[in-house]
């Protein structure tokens, strides 16, 4: 059993890697290091940051079961909410710096694009689990909460079709987002199923 480290110092520790990619492309726009097209490279790395977000998150609980330690789950909640900051400075850098509030064509768009469909369907998705993340929504929902936050495992699967769509070439990475995605639901299936059948379900 992995024991408990210091609470304060492993919120220091969290919150300072969930930060860092974000610091990280602050620093690459002041030193003028975005590449030839800015809008584009932030709207990947944005994109990128919060789908590895969400695949964080969806190793928590592997983890904390594997190494027995469940003091590993209080701080998904955490990188929940950064996965929700990525994804919200992701979508701001398309309305914003790609369509400039242009809504009738970013409606036109969203409704013409499938991997811009699909990936603003998953941050719909995302809003209210990000709103619900807190000690109060859990004791005002109660089950509800639980079933309402099943839907993290529907979000990465509509984010990784919204960045499997968008891609040209070169899959090898989205290969990786796609093994890890399955592997992490997959683990997930398989208890289920060991569950069920020691309970005799």
């Amino acid at each position: 059993m992995l024991s408990a480290p210091s609470p304060r110092l492993t919120q220091v520790v969290v919150h300072s890697a969930c930060l860092l990619p974000f610091l990280w492309l602050l620093y690459a726009g002041w030193q003028n290091h975005l590449g030839a097209n800015p809008i584009e490279y932030i709207t990947h790395f944005t994109g990128d940051w919060t789908l590895r977000m969400l695949l964080i998150v969806l190793l928590f609980r592997p983890l904390a079961h594997l190494s027995h330690a469940p003091w590993i789950l209080r701080y998904r909640r955490a990188v929940g909410l950064y996965c929700f900051f990525y994804a919200c400075n992701h979508l701001m850098t398309y309305l914003w710096l790609d369509q400039f509030f242009d809504w009738q064509e970013i409606v036109v768009d969203i409704l013409e694009r499938p991997f811009i469909f699909v990936g603003f369907a998953a941050f719909l998705l995302l809003v209210p689990l990000a709103a619900t993340s807190n000690n109060w929504a859990v004791r005002k929902l109660q089950n509800r909460w639980r079933t309402l936050h099943r839907l993290v495992y529907l979000i990465p699967i509509l984010g990784l079709i919204h960045y499997w769509w968008l891609i040209r070439a070169d899959y090898l990475q989205a290969w990786i987002y796609l093994i890890m995605l399955a592997t992490l639901l997959g683990y997930r299936l398989v208890r289920f199923i060991s569950q069920a059948r020691a309970y005799g379900v």
